[in-house]
């Protein structure tokens, strides 16, 4: 299937920036298991990536995003189910390595619905002055990643 990019309105563009690095941290998970990687030390990273990117990431949609759109709004509801079964999959602690796998999955897709479907129609609905509070809310910062440990080099 051939996506080509989407033209993402600047204020949401930031999102669309850490969605990418959010696509990163399902590649890290799947390097880590092809290197054969202890699925201890790749939890370690997708906790940290976790508490430190997505929470806020999630937040951030949840509070100013899909408000624009309606709760009661087929994409968002689909949008605020798949943040709940990912924050339940990071707090599971049976099985390291499904739980990666299921976490790793789950979030490749998230984001690519998010990019593909429900952000473009939140461009189409928004309004100039939606659009122009998120900008002013959602100011880009560097993004820092954990590197004690690049288990996926």
């Amino acid at each position: 299937m051939n996506h080509k990019p989407q033209k993402r309105h600047k204020a949401l563009q930031p999102l669309s920036r850490e969605h990418h690095h959010g696509l990163l941290l399902s590649w890290k998970i799947r390097a880590g298991f092809s290197k054969n990687i202890e699925p201890k030390r790749i939890k370690v990273y997708a906790d940290w990536f976790f508490e430190n990117h997505l929470i806020p990431h999630f937040e951030k949609e949840e509070a100013h995003i899909f408000t624009i759109l309606n709760e009661e709004h087929d994409l968002v509801k689909r949008a605020m189910a798949d943040h709940r079964r990912l924050r339940r999959l990071f707090t599971e602690s049976e099985d390291e390595a499904q739980t990666l796998s299921k976490i790793e999955e789950e979030l490749d897709k998230h984001i690519r619905f998010e990019e593909r479907v429900l952000f473009p129609e939140i461009q189409k609905v928004a309004t100039e002055a939606q659009l122009a509070l998120i900008e002013e809310i959602h100011q880009e910062g560097n993004f820092e990643d954990k590197i004690d440990d690049e288990f996926w080099r």
